[in-house]
């Protein structure tokens, strides 16, 4: 095996942290100029129209019935930047370093959490199906914009990573999954980044500050998985539309 496929910037101790936790903050992972022009990318995305077929934008409705952007999907093949942004050292490397192989890119996705931006309930990764592709993922949160307690930082359960399922696919972790878990609110700056693997519980709380909280995450499975990208978009695109791409008559429900 080519050591050019798993090589990264994480240190054994990171590593061993990973091990031991699930998860693992690299602060400074890009410094500010190397965010400065991501940021851009993610604000060239954000202003792309809805158009079925391509990019998978998702909304939600606020309280006051304001109609937010929640996240775009699915956007690498549309956007040669970001393309080469997931191939890179610092994100499929250090994936490479985690698994200890060469990884294979799983998914993209931009979270928007605008204010007023809803949050995401106790949950691990693998419950969303991902089974199906991979035994194991490992996804890489890059911080955009300043993440706080006010806006809803990510929250992760160390440890619990290596108890397998904790609940049941496609449902949220529930009282009696979570009473164990103790969550530690990572508040980061831009740039900074957070790996965890799709067995680590993590959440978040609303934003309820008046600046969005954007974040992009890439997630990788072990090469030796075999690259399921394309199919897995297509099984979401008929289980999970985006927004322009559903139909009236049916009713769409996130579930995890």
């Amino acid at each position: 095996m080519s050591d050019e496929y798993v090589s990264g910037p994480l240190t054994d101790e990171q590593i061993k942290f990973f091990r031991e936790q699930g998860y693992v903050v690299v602060p400074g992972l890009f410094s500010k100029s190397e965010i400065k022009p991501i940021t851009q990318w993610v604000e060239e995305v954000e202003a792309w129209p809805e158009t079925a077929g391509k990019w998978m934008m998702y909304f939600e409705q606020t309280e006051d019935k304001q109609r937010l952007l929640n996240r775009i999907e699915n956007m690498l093949p549309y956007h040669e930047q970001f393309n080469a942004l997931a191939a890179g050292e610092k994100m499929q490397g250090t994936c490479g370093q985690l698994f200890g192989e060469p990884a294979t890119l799983f998914k993209d996705k931009i979270n928007f959490k605008k204010p007023g931006g809803g949050g995401f309930e106790s949950h691990q990764d693998v419950q969303a199906g991902w089974a199906k592709y991979a035994d194991l993922h490992i996804t890489v949160l890059i911080t955009i914009d300043k993440t706080t307690i006010e806006n809803g930082c990510l929250e992760m359960a160390g440890g619990f990573h290596n108890r397998g399922l904790l609940g049941d696919e496609w449902t949220p972790l529930d009282d009696a999954n979570i009473a164990e878990l103790e969550y530690e609110k990572i508040e980061a700056e831009p740039g900074d980044a957070v790996f965890f693997d799709s067995y680590a519980p993590h959440r978040s709380e609303p934003n309820r500050s008046t600046s969005p909280r954007r974040v992009l995450y890439y997630t990788y499975n072990a090469a030796s998985a075999g690259d399921h990208i394309a199919q897995y978009y297509a099984d979401k695109r008929l289980s999970y539309p985006p927004d322009i791409e559903r139909d009236d008559d049916k009713e769409y429900v996130y579930r995890v």
